[in-house]
């Protein structure tokens, strides 16, 4: 098969088994989805889930977090992976937002990656999530499975390339969507030590490419 043929044969099946779809990080506010995700590198969304209630019970608002003790960020995440980083970059953050920008979450990608913590990959998904742009945040799931699918080149060996790759061969009106229909399918079919690949809808047509995507 193509890859064109595999793109559209993929894309068409999310497309109807899946027309709604988005992150499974629980916010309820841009704000707190930019914490929620920088929160998640490195660590399931579950984990942060259960963490990010009682933080934003505290600091629901850049404002409230920028006027926190760090000490005290780090006691509500001690629990997700390098908590101690993480306390730190949410602080620097939200002093950041107060001061550069109103407390306001900027839409632009140049403007969130000024903000600590905040990496290409978190900035795509707020794009996406928040503000509907056709991003693609290509996390160690969308890569994975991008590769195993044949969806990419072995050339693609880094996010961005992925993430380049990616954004040649979908519609801009489906990028959005993909990012977490890979995910999705990484996290729960596809996964990284034991694949399911008789549940796998793409078995038929899967070229297994494992190489470079073991993440």
């Amino acid at each position: 098969m193509l890859r064109k043929q595999r793109y559209e044969t993929i894309l068409a099946y999310f497309s109807e088994k899946m027309p709604k779809v988005t992150t499974e990080l629980e916010f309820g506010s841009v704000f707190q989805l930019l914490v929620a995700t920088v929160l998640s590198a490195q660590c399931t969304d579950k984990r942060i889930n259960q963490v990010t209630p009682e933080l934003f019970r505290h600091y629901p608002d850049p404002k409230s977090m920028a006027q926190a003790d760090v000490e005290d960020i780090f006691a509500l995440i001690s629990s997700v992976s390098y908590p101690n980083s993480k306390a730190k970059h949410l602080s620097e953050m939200s002093k950041m937002l107060v001061k550069e920008f109103g407390g306001d979450v900027p839409d632009t990608m140049e403007d969130l990656q000024k903000l600590p913590g905040v990496g290409r990959k978190t900035a795509n998904v707020v794009q996406a999530v928040a503000y509907g742009r056709s991003a693609i945040a290509v996390d160690t799931h969308v890569f994975r499975v991008s590769h195993r699918l044949g969806l990419v080149s072995s050339k693609a060996n880094t996010p961005a390339k992925v993430e380049e790759e990616l954004k040649r061969n979908i519609p801009e009106d489906k990028r959005a969507d993909a990012h977490h229909w890979l995910l999705l399918h990484g996290r729960y079919i596809c996964q990284s030590r034991q694949p399911k690949c008789d549940e796998c809808p793409f078995d038929s047509f899967c070229p297994k490419r494992l190489d470079n995507s073991k993440i």
